[in-house]
């Protein structure tokens, strides 16, 4: 699993682009949602990625492993 990152430039002119990787399909829709409320911003043009267009895989790991066992 690749690691998760926003990138935010803020430009002089206040502009602010922000770009999220390692964040497969829509859920990085939710990390923007995120960045408006905290910026007190509103998003006036995207561009979608390759990684927008896949599929997150999710792994259970010994531990998740367990607590389905035990529920």
């Amino acid at each position: 699993m690749s690691q998760k990152q926003i990138r935010v430039r803020i430009f002089p002119d206040g502009t602010i682009k922000a770009e999220v990787m390692g964040i497969k399909g829509k859920g990085c829709m939710d990390y923007i949602e995120v960045l408006e409320q905290l910026l007190d911003a509103e998003v006036v043009d995207s561009e979608y990625t390759a990684e927008y267009y896949e599929t997150e895989q999710v792994e259970l790991g010994q531990q998740a492993t367990e607590r389905i066992r035990i529920e």
